[in-house]
Formats: structure tokens, sequence, C-alpha cells
């Protein structure tokens, strides 16, 4: 089978095609960007280039896309030009190439403002039924290609997926607090208790997303770890997180002792992936218990794709306060 992958030269999109490639599929790879995984360099902005690149093409990997560090970096008119636009370019062309399913890679940034919840108030249980409260041009622009995908569906037949994924990417985490107080890959290792996935997992959660998007149509679907809280769990996390994980995993606790390593005093979202796991069968391999066993051999917090690929980066060029330009 046919496959494009947008956005080929970027964590996700280099993850797709090495795994497509090794699973036989014809990829066609396309970036802005030339890379040894892109095999069409050009904008999905350029709706004639989109239109030559879905040639023969039965599933779109939508992965392209301008990220949250590029906000201070981007005008908001080049966020609507490659986000929606772009979007809109591959959903027109694919439906006159007989696409026949379009797997949308969107974030859980989406989500914005109501992933805070007020001073007080328990943790938020962030399923796909939270309504979402963009708070900057990404998760607008994000938002609106969605919408776009469920117009496509409704409107065209065009079956689409949209998967919102949570954290996954290697560099540096993008708030200076954070980064003054925590070691790297102690941050990331608390983040799969809440809002992280492992690469390994997206690319699996998209493959299966194409086995699925025949029978569901139109559907969005949350992917992140797998938490081991529940919703009664939410009052405490916020004000005593270590206490409430103690519950659960007290074997935690020797390992980041181990390490010098800490847990975030309170977690104040939860991201909860249950409806990805029961509707589209999607089974994640890396949740927080496993990568305490990866840590104790010796093992990073990343998983092995995320390992092969490395670091990429959202700017060529460094800025004062390190791979950002300025805070979120």
């Amino acid at each position: 089978m046919r496959v494009l992958v947008t956005g080929s030269a970027g964590h996700l999109g280099e993850a797709l095609v090495r795994t497509l490639k090794e699973l036989q599929y014809d990829v066609v790879a396309l970036d802005l960007q030339a890379s040894p995984f892109t095999t069409q360099v050009g904008s999905i902005t350029d709706r004639a280039f989109v239109k030559q690149c879905l040639v023969g093409v039965k599933t779109v990997f939508h992965t392209a896309t301008l990220h949250k560090p590029h906000v201070a970096t981007h005008s908001q008119q080049e966020f609507i030009d490659t986000n929606i636009t772009g979007t809109l370019n591959l959903l027109q062309e694919s439906v006159a190439a007989g696409v026949e399913q379009f797997i949308f890679t969107s974030t859980t940034s989406v989500f914005g403002d109501a992933l805070v919840p007020p001073v007080g108030d328990p943790a938020a249980w962030i399923t796909e039924g939270v309504v979402p409260v963009p708070k900057n041009i990404y998760g607008v622009t994000k938002a609106a290609a969605e919408n776009l995908c469920q117009l496509f569906f409704r409107n065209q037949g065009l079956p689409c997926i949209v998967l919102r994924t949570s954290r996954f990417f290697p560099e540096a985490d993008d708030s200076k607090e954070a980064r003054n107080q925590f070691a790297d890959d102690n941050l990331k290792a608390n983040e799969y208790l809440f809002r992280r996935v492992a690469l390994d997992d997206v690319v699996s959660a998209h493959l299966v997303a194409v086995e699925r998007a025949q029978a569901i149509g139109f559907g969005t679907f949350i992917i992140s770890a797998t938490t081991p809280f529940l919703p009664e769990d939410t009052a405490d996390l916020r004000i005593a997180a270590p206490a409430v994980l103690q519950k659960y995993i007290p074997d935690y606790q020797s390992e980041y002792e181990r390490r010098g390593w800490q847990m975030f005093p309170g977690i104040d979202r939860v991201y909860v992936n249950e409806k990805a796991r029961k509707e589209l069968g999607w089974q994640p391999k890396y949740d927080f218990r496993a990568i305490i066993e990866q840590l104790k051999t010796g093992r990073n917090v990343l998983g092995p794709l995320a390992e092969r690929i490395g670091s990429k980066g959202y700017h060529a060029e460094r800025f004062s306060e390190g791979p950002y330009p300025v805070e979120p």
C-alpha cells in the first residue's frame, strides 16, 4: 500500500517513515526540509505539490505542523497557512485522489486553559469530553484543523481519525522554571504519570488508527501513557502527588532516591487514554511503571525509537534561555 507521511523530517514523521518502511509500505515522505527520510521536498501550503504527492496514496499520515515553540518566531498568519490551509489542501486533494483514510496528528495543547483548574480545585481529569479552550495560535489552528477533518468526513465521506498526542519530544522542557528545578530525565519520567507518551507508542497509535478508520469514520482520541491514577485521586493529586503515587507504585521511590530525583509536589491535570485503548484497540507499552523498570536496567526514559532518532530541535538558532526563545 502507498502511504503519505507529511512532516517526514520531524520526530514523529521520521519514526513513522522508519516503521512503515520496515513493514514494507510504499512511503511518500513530504517535508519542507530535505532529510534521509524525505522523498518529496516542498510545502503542504502548495496545493499543486500536495496533489502530486498523493498520486496512488491510500492512507495519509498528517504530522506536519508549526509547533508551540514556533509561536514566538513565526507569525499568526504562518500558523494559519501551515496548520489550517495546509491541512485543507491535504483533505481536498485526498478526496480527489481517492484516499481511503486520513490520520491527523493533533495535540493535547488544544485543551489550552481547560488543563489548569483554579487554585484550590482538584486536578483536571482530561478526557475527550473536555471542551478545548485554546490559549495561543498553535492551539487555535490545531483545533480548526481537527474541525476540518470532521467536516470532510461528514460532507465528503473521508474517514478521519484525530490523535491528540501528549508530549513525546526529547528536547529540554519549555519551562525555564522546570528546567532549573529538575534534571531533564527526572522531568520526563514524572510526566509519564499524566502528560507524556513514548514515541514508539505514538507510532503504534497511528498504525491502529489506520486499521479502525473505516469502521469508526471520524473520532478524536487522546494519545498519552496510561496513568495509574483514578478520578477520585484528583483532589489529593493537586496538593500531594507523591503520597498518591505511593499507593500505586511504591517501589518508584527507591529508584528516585538512588538518582537524587524528585516527584512533583502537585499535578494539575491527568490525560486519560481509555477511549483510545477501547475503541482503537491501542496497547501502549510504556507507562510510569515500565519507565521505572527501564531505569533500573540503565536504560533512559524515552524508548527505543526516540533513542534512535535523537533530538532535532525546533529552531536553527539558539536563544539566551536555551532551546526556546521565550517562556510559554
